[in-house]
């Protein structure tokens, strides 16, 4: 009674999950996205390093060169200008990173979901400024794993660094008497490198997120046994689901009687337009048995396969027709058919005897 009264205990159905998915609810690590996104960016960085870290220390280096030179000439004219020119000059170096970090976040997302479109996301939802929701949400129990998956993640970020800072301490020092373009140069190629490393660690961590994820996925969208059935009436009310059901109910039963063909010993035909396969077991058939028939189309598939499995094929149009009009698959023949039908087995026994 305690199940049937809410308690959420069976697994969501495939019209559910369809469903929630149209509604843009399914099973995505958003950790996963960023951890990748930060991986390709660096990577792609990386990669080219020596002309991004050159073009980016030349930046750098120009812009720190005659600074209280340009500090004294400083108007609001020059102040417009020398942004322009700063803008101008970075974008080659930002715009591929920019470029590799679109691709990342859709890779990761198109990998998670395949692809989804959900116009309904885009609709406003005054719901979510509700306070008291906003409040329930605050306190909920996901809000407490997304603070501990926060603390983790700043928790590895700061190892990495503080390792990679430590690391190239002394480097820095030795640095302080290099000229600029050579210190950024260095301090650059370190920061890409620390980017790498931690947007590895993130993904390791993020690997975990999408297990947990699904589960969370699976466990929210669980069903009362109430709404099982509620589900299965509206599904059984549907002509399109039924016409799917019969479909599919056919095609499993065709597959069943095509198996079953394996064990006929004849297939009488008309010969275009029925099939019917018997079968006789000496000791175990009172009397021969219908194990697959068929009209039309299904007819000449039955011909086709007793033709691959080397079963005899007899031509005979009344007892075809009376046949196929007068058995179902699994059915013995009516007595007025044994006379027609042993002689038919005479026949492809004389046939098999012969070697025929």
């Amino acid at each position: 009674m305690g199940q049937d009264s809410g308690e959420k205990t069976e697994k969501a159905s495939p019209k559910k999950k369809k469903d929630a998915r149209e509604k843009g609810e399914v099973h995505k690590s958003a950790d996963l996205t960023t951890a990748v996104t930060m991986f390709i960016t660096f990577g792609a960085a990386k990669i080219g390093c020596t002309g991004f870290i050159k073009a980016m220390s030349e930046f750098v280096a120009e812009g720190l060169s005659g600074g209280a030179e340009k500090a004294r000439n400083l108007n609001a004219a020059a102040a417009i200008n020398g942004y322009g020119e700063i803008l101008l000059a970075a974008l080659p170096m930002v715009l591929p990173l920019m470029l590799a970090a679109m691709l990342g976040g859709v890779l990761a997302n198109v990998l998670q979901t395949g692809p989804m479109l959900t116009p309904s996301k885009l609709k406003p939802d005054f719901g979510k400024i509700n306070p008291f929701r906003g409040f329930k949400r605050i306190f909920s129990p996901n809000t407490l794993v997304e603070l501990f998956k926060s603390m983790i993640k700043i928790g590895v970020i700061g190892i990495i660094a503080c390792k990679t800072i430590l690391k190239s301490m002394r480097t820095f020092q030795a640095l302080a008497y290099a000229g600029a373009g050579r210190a950024f140069h260095r301090m650059i190629s370190d920061c890409l490198s620390m980017g790498v490393m931690i947007s590895l660690a993130l993904i390791a961590f993020a690997a975990a997120d999408v297990f947990y994820q699904w589960w969370k996925y699976e466990k929210d969208l669980k069903m009362t046994k109430q709404e099982v059935r509620e589900e299965y009436k509206q599904l059984e009310g549907n002509p399109q689901i039924k016409g799917k059901i019969k479909q599919k109910q056919r095609q499993m039963s065709t597959m069943r009687m095509m198996r079953s063909l394996r064990d006929a010993d004849v297939v009488v035909t008309n010969p275009s337009h029925f099939a019917v396969a018997l079968r006789y077991k000496e000791g175990e058939d009172r009397a021969p048995k219908a194990v697959a028939k068929g009209q039309d189309y299904l007819a000449q598939r039955i011909k086709g396969r007793a033709g691959e499995l080397d079963i005899s094929i007899v031509e005979n149009k009344p007892v075809a027709r009376a046949l196929y009009a007068a058995c179902e698959i699994g059915d013995e023949i009516p007595p007025e058919l044994y006379q027609a039908i042993a002689d038919i087995l005479i026949y492809v026994y004389n046939r098999q005897a012969n070697g025929r």
